[in-house]
This record gives structure tokens, C-alpha cells and sequence, in this order.
């Protein structure tokens, strides 16, 4: 995690443009995907993880993860079968590779991102924050001029019947390079090892509004989460610098190895709380392909992240 930041400016337009589709500051949670769960696990490699990237945790035999789903939206009350508010929802991983030393991946259940830098996701916020309040042809100017973001508002977002049912992408690219100095560029999925499963919204309105919490205590209860992670390998002709661009599925991927949860944890305790993922992955073997929203989203992510912090008394790095 950087101690200062690449553009403060962007990173505090940003926040300012999510506090106000949040309704405003929620003291000690984020300003995006504030409702969340935390859960404990391990990572294990699969063999064709360190053949992509010298990273440790491609060949070490198994890392601790710490791992946390979440709703859509700033809101800490959103309720989990609200189809229109819930998502996309977020997945992140902190991969524990030492005494301060990680990396993570962050990512969220939408194949893609609305715009390809800091300062349109700025534009786009601020004309949905504008239809929010009544000017609905804000918003219809951006996403006319944004085909991307035309595509990402009109993507499906289902809500899944559990967080362990659903699967993510992570947002930007990143450049593996192996032992033998190799790179390939790719893209991180990931994917329940027991399948994907949707509700309806007919059914979702059935669900109770903390529903796939509770139900993700539940699965714990009686068996671990698993979790596939793959990489999308880029081809010559795909763009690794615009998050905004969904490759086709026909592109290679290829095995990087299982998360397996274990349980539940109290995302209030303090080594837990003040955890700030970050979207760069800071760790030798896998680092940013270029795209201006890795930057971008790690100032946002360390901004909020230490305004969180200091609201919960843990300000401390």
C-alpha cells in the first residue's frame, strides 16, 4: 500500500461523488460496497500457476486468504434482494504472504467496467448521482456518449441464491511474468467450484434483506466455500489498458488455484477492520498491464480506506 498518493485530486472527487449516491458519509464503512462479510481461508496453487508467474503464492503449497463479499452501493442497510440497488456485488482477496507483506484482487460480479478512466468513472457517477435527483437526462447524455457504460448499466445482474454461487471478474488487467521472465497479460476470474445460481426477482422479494449473509453463515457452518481462480489471457489484438473492453470468452484461461473458505469472521474486530484492499497487486510476478483505473482505484481505495480508519479510532497504518 503506497503511503501517498499518485492523484489526490481524482481520488477525492471520487469520493465526494460516492458520498453522495451514499446519501451522504457513513462513518467507519466504505463509500462503495459498504455491506459486506468477511471470511478466513487458504489458497492453493494450481500447477499451471507458477508456469504464469513468479508471484509466491502461485507456488507456495498453500497462503492464508482473507476474503470479504459485498452489496452494491455505499448503503450499510441495503437490502440483499434489492435488485435494483444490491449490485454489482463485490469479492475481495487478501492473499497473507508474510509479517506485512500481501496482495489482493478485487473484483466484482459484472464481466467488465463502464468506463476506461478516473475521470469518466467521475463523470459517470456524477450524472447517476443527477438522475438520483431528478434530472434522469444527465445520465442519458453519458451513457449515449459511453457505449461502454451503456453496455454496463444494461448488463443483467442477477442476484444470486449465496455469495459462494456467484461468480466475479476483476476489473483491470495485469502482467504475469514467470521464473524464466515470460509475461502474458490477463484478466482474474473467478468461479464457485460447485457452479453458478440466480433468483429471479419474484424470488429475491421472498428473501429477507440479510439473506445472503445469513445463508453465507449457514454454508460455513456445514461446508467450506470453494472457489476457482482463473486468469483470461489476452490475445495481440485485446486492449490490457481499458477496463471498458470484455474480451471474448474464446480467449485461453487458464487454472490459477482454489480458495477454499473455512469460516466466518467479525469484520469489526481490529486486524480485521482496518484491513484497505488494494486493486494493485504490489507483489513480484504480477503488476499492473497500464490501465489508468489500477492507479485510480488504489488512490480511492487507500483515500477512504484511511478516512474509515480514522472514524473507527484505527488510523494507526
Amino acid at each position: 500500500m503506497p503511503a501517498t498518493f499518485v492523484n489526490p485530486t481524482l481520488a477525492k472527487d471520487l469520493l465526494d461523488v460516492l458520498d453522495v449516491l451514499a446519501g451522504g458519509v457513513h462513518a467507519g464503512f466504505r463509500p462503495a460496497h459498504a455491506k459486506g462479510a468477511m471470511c478466513t481461508g487458504t489458497f492453493t496453487p494450481a500447477p499451471e500457476a507458477p508456469r504464469l508467474t513468479r508471484a509466491p503464492h502461485a507456488s507456495l503449497p498453500s497462503t492464508p486468504v482473507t476474503v470479504r463479499f459485498s452489496d452494491g452501493t455505499g448503503l450499510p442497510t441495503i437490502p440483499d434482494n434489492d435488485p435494483a440497488r444490491s449490485g454489482p456485488r463485490g469479492f475481495a482477496v487478501r492473499f497473507h504472504l508474510g509479517e506485512h507483506v500481501h496482495t489482493d484482487i478485487i473484483a466484482h460480479s459484472a464481466n467488465g467496467f463502464p468506463v476506461r478512466t478516473g475521470e469518466e468513472f467521475v463523470g459517470f457517477l456524477r450524472a447517476a448521482a443527477a438522475a438520483g435527483a431528478g434530472k434522469p437526462e444527465a445520465l442519458g447524455a453519458f451513457l449515449a456518449s459511453h457505449p461502454s457504460a451503456k453496455r454496463f448499466v444494461e448488463l443483467p445482474k442477477p442476484i444470486p441464491t449465496s455469495f459462494g454461487r456467484e461468480a466475479v471478474f476483476a476489473i483491470t488487467s495485469f502482467k504475469f511474468t514467470n521464473a524464466d521472465g515470460v509475461s502474458r497479460h490477463g484478466r482474474f476470474r473467478i468461479r464457485p467450484a460447485s457452479g453458478t445460481a440466480y433468483l429471479s426477482n419474484e424470488e429475491a422479494a421472498t428473501r429477507s434483506a440479510m439473506f445472503l449473509f445469513d445463508e453465507l453463515t449457514e454454508r460455513l457452518a456445514h461446508e467450506p466455500v470453494r472457489l476457482g481462480v482463473f486468469v483470461q489471457l489476452a490475445s495481440a489484438e485485446d486492449d490490457v489498458t481499458n477496463a471498458s473492453a470484455v474480451w471474448p470468452e474464446s480467449r485461453t484461461e487458464v487454472a490459477f488455484g482454489m480458495i477454499v473458505l473455512t469460516a466466518r469472521v467479525d469484520d469489526q474486530e481490529p486486524e480485521h477492520r482496518k484491513i484497505i484492499f488494494d486493486p494493485d497487486p504490489r507483489v513480484d510476478g504480477v503488476e499492473s498491464s497500464g490501465d489508468p483505473l489500477t492507479q485510480a482505484r488504489s488512490d480511492i481505495y487507500l483515500m477512504s480506506g484511511r478516512r474509515r480508519r480514522s472514524a473507527l479510532g484505527d488510523d494507526k497504518r
